[in-house]
């Protein structure tokens, strides 16, 4: 939870107000929480990209126009269609002293022995559901896929997350796979 970023009260609530901001850098956002007040807010369009492409899920130190810090997560990113550009940022707030639901970014390691052998590598999910206090929340995990044989498979229960982390996926979920290619008998007329 080291990432500052800066949350500024908007200054208007109209339409011409908001796309002008927008024109601007800044983005609209909204935090709210259980037991906390809901605020309009506008946050730097160059920070939450920064923080979208290096860990769109990490806890972030949100700092108020008024210097207070609070801890805060992205809940929901808002994006034009056509362009990708951000229109609205949701952010909730985080109460450190009881456990949160999230999702953990899985990445794959090495180059499978089966892909190494002919087989193909088919990747069925990228991240898991868990549970865990805020401050145990991993960034993501690593996987080393370098043993899977064709025809292996590797499902959620066989990742080993450290202890304070739930898994809420179904653990008989298959993660990955490599598939063995079946040679096709050419028939002969």
């Amino acid at each position: 939870m080291s990432k500052f970023i800066q949350l500024n009260k908007r200054a208007g609530e109209t339409k011409s107000h908001l796309n002008q901001a927008r024109k601007q850098g800044r983005i609209p956002a909204v935090l709210y929480g259980i037991g906390k007040d809901t605020m309009s807010l506008e946050v730097s369009e160059k920070d939450m990209l920064d923080i979208l492409r290096k860990n769109p899920r990490a806890i972030l130190q949100g700092k108020t126009s008024d210097e207070v810090v609070v801890p805060i997560v992205v809940q929901n990113v808002q994006k034009e269609i056509m362009s990708g550009k951000l229109l609205h940022i949701d952010f909730h707030h985080v109460n450190m002293t009881e456990s949160m639901d999230s999702k953990v970014t899985i990445q794959f390691s090495g180059e499978a022995v089966g892909v190494k052998s002919g087989g193909i590598l088919q990747v069925e999910m990228y991240e898991v559901e868990v549970r865990c206090m805020p401050g145990d929340l991993p960034s993501s995990m690593e996987v080393d896929i370098s043993g899977l044989a064709a025809g292996a498979q590797l499902l959620v229960s066989d990742l080993i997350f450290k202890d304070g982390i739930e898994v809420l996926t179904d653990p008989n979920t298959v993660m990955i796979q490599i598939k063995t290619v079946h040679a096709e008998v050419e028939e002969t007329a």
